[in-house]
């Protein structure tokens, strides 16, 4: 065994410094929720540059975009799951076979998706009931994603499978990379900058194809050059029938919460595209204000992954109560940093808005929606910190019982009624995100303060998932 992978299955029940625990995993992921911010916030100044329309066909396709994530980001939880735990208990050889069978899943459905998505992309349209002067550009954009959504399938998984080792600062590394990659293809492309062809707004999609070839690729050459990535790596069918139950119970009730996620997100554009009023400023403040939103939520995300690394190498090294703790304290710092920084940004929400937007119905409105989603931020890293303590314990049916239910349950139904019954307005939308946001972090703290959440560990449920010679 090498140092490097000794280090990463070290087990951590040592609580002598947990705050520098939580900070050296954290501040990486930080650091690359911010690039990963900037990715978001480029696309939305450049469609701003080039009109509405282009800002609302790109917010409505970069949500339908999610919808399609929905299988890697339910294998990711799975592998971050899986392979911490299996470094936790210093099982070095089936981590790396959960390494293999994640990357081969990923793949197979990475492709099914693209081929299933190309032949009823008319249907999806239709769903997202697309506003006729916007339609034939969110066409062409589903297309070039269609096309990105394999190698994108890669990419978060092959991140996944390095933070699951505690090697955070390689998919920062990648992060920067798909940063430059996208920002430069961005500008280049859409307005014919740094020697590059200007094809004007479809230079948004291109880019987004050709920032994840790249982070992927070079994810794919790290992962081959330490080691993780080998043919005799790959796990045998004998080895896979036992491995695959415990994944699949990690993996699909994280892709139902996700599926119950984001077919609610994309409910919820249908809802303020279908506002009486004002519905294509509603949809250009909707795109514009979720990714500046990313800024909060996005660090939510960074302290998600912390929590679930910990949790998961405790488990392996039956901790539980190292995990409860370590989980509670990653909970108070992250969501005492992030409500720092929503306050920061409140101060400056308006200049924010005239950023985002030369017209001045959409910077109202923009400013409106930032200030309801500022507002949540406590609930929403509430919500996202203990669902990474649950991803890590492999416990993701609360996270969809708790966050799913919500969405369907509180969130939709009240904006519709707030929406286009009592304030006929798009604000009433942005009140039902704020109200559900508090409900939600309720009841995910009531499970993780009630429950025995690590009882779903492989250590607590004692599966033996590796074959005989693992």
């Amino acid at each position: 065994m090498t140092r490097q992978t000794a280090d990463a299955t070290k087990p951590t029940g040592d609580e002598a410094s947990p705050g520098k625990k939580i900070w050296e995993l954290a501040w990486p992921q930080l650091l690359m929720m911010f690039f990963h911010f900037w990715i978001g916030f480029f696309d939305v100044y450049v469609a701003g540059r080039i009109g509405e329309n282009v800002q609302a066909a790109l917010g409505m396709i970069t949500q339908t975009l999610l919808f399609f994530l929905i299988v890697a980001m339910a294998l990711s939880n799975g592998a971050v799951s899986t392979i911490s735990q299996s470094l936790g208990a210093g099982r070095t050889l089936r981590a790396k076979r959960y390494i293999g069978l994640c990357l081969l899943l990923v793949l197979a459905a990475g492709i099914l998706l693209l081929v299933a998505g190309f032949f009823l992309r008319g249907q999806l349209l239709a769903l997202l009931q697309v506003p006729a002067r916007i339609e034939d550009i969110t066409t062409k954009y589903l297309l070039i994603y269609l096309l990105v959504t394999p190698v994108y399938y890669l990419f978060i998984v092959s991140n996944a499978v390095f933070r699951a080792q505690k090697q955070v600062h390689i998919p920062l590394l990648s992060m920067v990379l798909v940063t430059g990659l996208n920002t430069w293809a961005d500008f280049g492309l859409c307005f014919g900058g740094y020697g590059l062809p200007r094809i004007g707004y479809m230079g948004l999609a291109w880019a987004t194809l050709i920032s994840v070839c790249g982070g992927c690729l070079f994810n794919t050459v790290v992962l081959g050059l330490r080691g993780w990535l080998r043919l005799a790596h790959f796990p045998p069918v004998r080895w896979t029938k036992r491995a695959l139950p415990y994944l699949w119970r990690v993996a699909w009730p994280a892709g139902l919460m996700q599926v119950l996620w984001h077919t609610g997100y994309l409910v919820l554009f249908a809802i303020t595209a279908s506002l009486p009023r004002e519905e294509v400023v509603a949809l250009a403040a909707f795109a514009a204000g979720i990714r500046m939103e990313s800024l909060l939520f996005l660090p939510a995300v960074a302290f998600n992954m912390t929590a679930s690394i910990l949790v998961g190498h405790y488990l392996g090294s039956k901790d539980f109560s190292g995990a409860r703790s370590i989980g509670l304290r990653t909970w108070g710092f992250g969501c005492l940093l992030i409500s720092l920084l929503g306050a920061l940004l409140w101060l400056f929400v308006p200049e924010l808005a005239q950023l985002l937007s030369d017209r001045a119905p959409v910077q109202a409105e923009i400013e409106s929606y930032l200030r309801f989603n500022i507002l949540a931020i406590p609930f929403t890293g509430t919500t996202m910190i203990l669902g990474g303590v649950f991803i890590g314990a492999g416990a993701t049916r609360f996270n969809m019982l708790a966050i799913g239910g919500t969405v369907w349950l509180v969130r939709l139904p009240l904006a519709y009624v707030l929406g286009h019954l009592v304030l006929v307005s798009a604000t009433g939308i942005w009140a039902a995100m704020l109200i559900s946001q508090i409900v939600q972090a309720t009841l995910m703290f009531l499970l993780f303060s009630y429950k025995d959440w690590y009882r779903f560990s492989m250590q607590s449920r004692k599966i033996q998932t590796q074959s005989a010679g693992a």
